[in-house]
């Protein structure tokens, strides 16, 4: 699905919550599309975006915070649209939530993951393997997180990926784990679910 249709259904969604609704949890995966976070500075994409749209990729600006951040074929979106009033969380008790469920859904592919003081996402020893990306409006939670299971890893060559110069970015096939994407986002579901209904009972 495009990053257009998807976020169309993600405002639906953060507006269904903001009335009363229950939270959602959308998972997705994008064709080639590089969005481009508050944080972006200009060095962090070299390639001019005129030269990146030849070449295939959607270049979305967003609200997120963070960065430049990929997205395509052989990874998994998912973007939660959650009442973090509703929870009983902040932003930072929430992004580390969605830290811990990556970790433990990769734990089930006996991948080891961590996360690294200071930044969010999860790391593995070969590299950064999931990003996070969040904006917070009337207390809703939209964007998310990405999580790379089999993409084109030389796709990170065109930009300074998450503004993290140097930092290296890998894949579960990269690690050695041959999942589908589709075999990826059960665990990965249950797990933010998990996480987040703890916080509710905390």
């Amino acid at each position: 699905m495009s990053w257009a249709a998807a976020w169309d259904i993600q405002i639906a969604a953060h507006a269904a919550v903001v009335a009363g609704g229950p939270d959602r949890l959308l998972l997705v995966e994008h064709p080639p599309t590089i969005t481009l976070g508050r944080s972006t500075r200009p060095e962090d994409l070299p390639v001019p975006e005129a030269d990146l749209r030849a070449r295939g990729f959607e270049v979305v600006r967003v609200s997120r915070g963070g960065s430049v951040t990929y997205h395509g074929p052989g990874q998994l979106v998912g973007y939660p649209i959650v009442s973090l009033r509703r929870l009983g969380m902040g932003l930072h008790q929430y992004v580390e939530a969605l830290e811990e469920a990556l970790i433990d859904a990769m734990g089930e592919f006996r991948v080891e993951g961590y996360v690294r003081p200071g930044m969010t996402g999860m790391w593995t020893d070969q590299g950064k393997v999931a990003a996070i990306g969040i904006h917070v409006k009337a207390g809703v939670t939209l964007h998310g997180f990405c999580l790379n299971v089999s993409p084109d890893l030389t796709v990170y060559e065109q930009f300074v990926p998450c503004g993290l110069s140097g930092e290296r970015v890998t894949s579960l096939h990269a690690l050695g784990i041959t999942a589908s994407v589709r075999e990826v986002q059960e665990p990965v579901a249950a797990h933010v679910a998990r996480v987040l209904a703890d916080a509710i009972r905390a």
